[in-house]
């Protein structure tokens, strides 16, 4: 019988560092965790190595992978950007490789929940290819083919998040206008039930309550739980979201013909408020496909520790 392999997997991100210890099969077997100093450069770094330190103590540790929020170069050692952070042209893999005496990779946030879903998540039955949308405050995601991640020629590949929707559409931090994170993220959630609010008060009783009666005030676990208690204006802030990301899904089924279709991110824990309508869009999107295969839209089941567990997998086959 083979022995069990450990690895270790760091998921970066602007408010914390998250870390765990995975065995190959997917399984977390401990877990540590830091906020995360994100002006400065030298913290996180160790930071990061902290955490790294205390999961491999007494533990035989093969490799670590870094999951960060941020464009990672093709040889997956630098971040050569981090909109959240206060990396630019970081030599991450080095820094903690030395400074651990461990292998280490680093890979964007994106492709490492990507690869965890496709391993053992939503689309562990796939054997080929899946696309996977994160919906949070903005909208990320991966791509896996030929049963690999896609990171293009210069590791920056699958920034779903910022392909164009609306022409001349909402300013995105990306500096284009109607990218899909202005119409399918958390954000743009939240901005639609606060317009609506605004102009629709007698519809948004509920939601408005909930924010002390200014719709400015309103955010989106406010959003959320209006919606699942029959709020009008928040339920139908969702139903502009899944029906601007089931255009998205759709896109994707006809570029590439994944497999499988993942919907992750914190806005997915509201169920079927979302997956609904963005379900709906993307079947009437591929209308004209009706009698041919298509991909499956399923739910992240992973959760917080897609990060974790892909950057772990990631770092043990590479």
């Amino acid at each position: 019988m083979a022995a069990v392999t450990l690895t270790i997997g760091v998921d970066v991100g602007g408010t914390k560092v998250a870390g765990g210890v995975v065995d190959d099969t997917g399984n977390v077997l401990v877990q540590a965790r830091r906020d995360t100093p994100a002006d400065n450069v030298g913290k996180t770094r160790d930071v990061i190595i902290e955490v790294v330190t205390e999961l491999a103590a007494g533990r035989q540790i093969d490799a670590v992978g870094i999951g960060a929020a941020g464009w990672i170069d093709a040889t997956r050692s630098t971040v050569l950007f981090a909109p959240n952070l206060a990396w630019r042209d970081e030599p991450l893999r080095d820094y903690v490789s030395r400074a651990t005496g461990l292998p280490v990779i680093v890979e964007n946030d994106g492709n490492v929940a990507a690869w965890a879903e496709f391993r053992y998540g939503a689309a562990r039955h796939a054997d080929d290819s899946m696309v996977m949308f994160t919906i949070g405050t903005g909208v990320g995601g991966g791509i896996v083919l030929g049963g690999e991640l896609v990171r293009g020629a210069h590791g920056i590949a699958a920034e779903l998040g910022h392909m164009l929707t609306v022409p001349d559409g909402h300013q995105c931090g990306c500096g284009r206008l109607g990218c899909i994170e202005q119409y399918a993220s958390g954000s743009a959630l939240v901005r639609f039930a606060r317009a609506a609010a605004r102009q629709e008060p007698h519809r948004a009783v509920a939601l408005l309550e909930l924010a002390g009666g200014e719709a400015e005030a309103v955010t989106g676990p406010m959003v959320t739980a209006a919606a699942q208690g029959g709020d009008p204006v928040s339920a139908e802030a969702f139903a502009q979201v899944g029906r601007w990301l089931g255009t998205s899904l759709a896109d994707m089924a006809q570029i590439l013909d994944p497999q499988v279709l993942v919907v992750g991110g914190g806005v997915v824990d509201a169920g079927d408020l979302l997956l609904g309508p963005t379900r709906r869009s993307f079947t009437d999107a591929l209308a004209q496909r009706s009698r041919l295969p298509v991909a499956e839209v399923l739910p992240a089941e992973l959760g917080n520790t897609a990060g974790v567990i892909g950057a772990a997998d990631l770092a043990r086959r590479l």
